[in-house]
């Protein structure tokens, strides 16, 4: 899901309907914290698994760089000699059973565009599902998987965790600090003190861990041999497209890059179709590559998009194998 402008002023600025809608937030964040308590006391059951799982998440409303993350954790995990495998609820898709497995040539419509793109860039097994438990089942059944990787599950605690990990917009923080419907926040920021560890973008306390990108050379929706580097079109008018959860970060390394950018922001998981892309000229279009995954189908010469990989610094790397090591 991603704010729209009025979201936006209502959640990340002292906007005078927040501050009318305070109650209901007090009634969320109460039955948030209540339905936790069920499953930690054992009212619900929790679902347990004989290998490993990290989970993934967030406690905002909107993208924070979860699936960059779960990324790197999988090619990470496969370097220290795990066999990973993901879950993912799977936004956007409709998939034909439940769960169903997302391959790199699955389509965005039936799984949702980020197991397409974690399946792509992984090659690690990937089942989508809501119940998280059910799908990871399934990995360590029929695939051999020695440890779940479960991206956005932080609030599905149907799913038992061995690790948790939290992902925080850096410079977005937690807007107003309150919880739905009157803030942006899932879940109470207090929530936080009991994740294993926190990881932030852009932005980080001293408590928490930097996660950096490091933008790749553009690559060709239509053909994936085709790259150029972005600077080949600094001082050039382009399309810069973006349906994800804050596109704001997407837009300003392509204006620091030099490029001319006409902005066109979409709802997050949004199904792309060719008449999205109808602007009336032939200006070259430069998207994310989550978006990408969704326009292959239609996509011409034209379409450009934006690769990018997550870089963890050392004490997250350490941190991680220490807990790796307890398990």
């Amino acid at each position: 899901m991603s704010p729209d402008p009025l979201l936006d002023k209502l959640w990340y600025e002292n906007h005078r309907l927040s501050v009318a809608l305070a109650p209901l937030s007090w009634l969320y964040a109460a039955a948030m914290w209540l339905r936790r308590m069920a499953y930690i006391a054992g009212l619900i059951p929790v679902g347990e698994l004989l290998v490993p799982v990290i989970v993934v998440g967030n406690i905002t409303v909107g993208g924070t760089g979860k699936t960059p993350l779960v990324i790197w954790l999988a090619q990470f995990l496969k370097e220290k000699g795990f066999s990973p495998g993901i879950v993912s609820r799977g936004y956007g898709g409709r998939p034909s059973k439940m769960p169903q497995q997302a391959r790199p040539d699955s389509s965005p419509e039936a799984v949702g565009d980020e197991p397409v793109l974690m399946a792509q860039r992984t090659g690690c097994p990937v089942a989508v599902s809501p119940r998280r438990f059910i799908a990871a089942r399934e990995l360590v059944q029929r695939t051999g998987c020695n440890i779940i990787l479960c991206d956005d599950g932080l609030q599905h605690y149907a799913l038992g965790r061995d690790i948790e990990i939290a992902v925080i917009d850096g410079d977005r923080r937690f807007g107003n600090g309150r919880c739905l419907p009157a803030g942006p926040l899932r879940e109470p920021a207090s929530r936080l003190r009991s994740v294993d560890m926190v990881v932030a973008n852009a932005k980080a306390s001293r408590s928490e861990f930097l996660m950096e990108y490091s933008p790749q050379p553009l690559r060709s929706v239509a053909d994936e041999n085709r790259r150029i580097n972005v600077e080949s079109l600094r001082g050039r008018e382009v399309h810069a497209v973006a349906g994800v959860g804050n596109p704001n970060r997407f837009f300003s390394y392509l204006r620091s890059q030099g490029l001319n950018i006409v902005k066109h922001r979409f709802p997050d998981h949004h199904p792309f179709s060719a008449a999205d892309f109808r602007f009336g000229d032939e200006l070259p279009i430069v998207m994310t590559e989550k978006d990408a995954v969704k326009c292959r189908r239609f996509a011409t010469d034209r379409f450009w998009y934006l690769p990018i990989e997550a870089v963890m610094p050392a004490a997250f790397q350490h941190r991680l194998g220490v807990l790796l090591g307890n398990l």
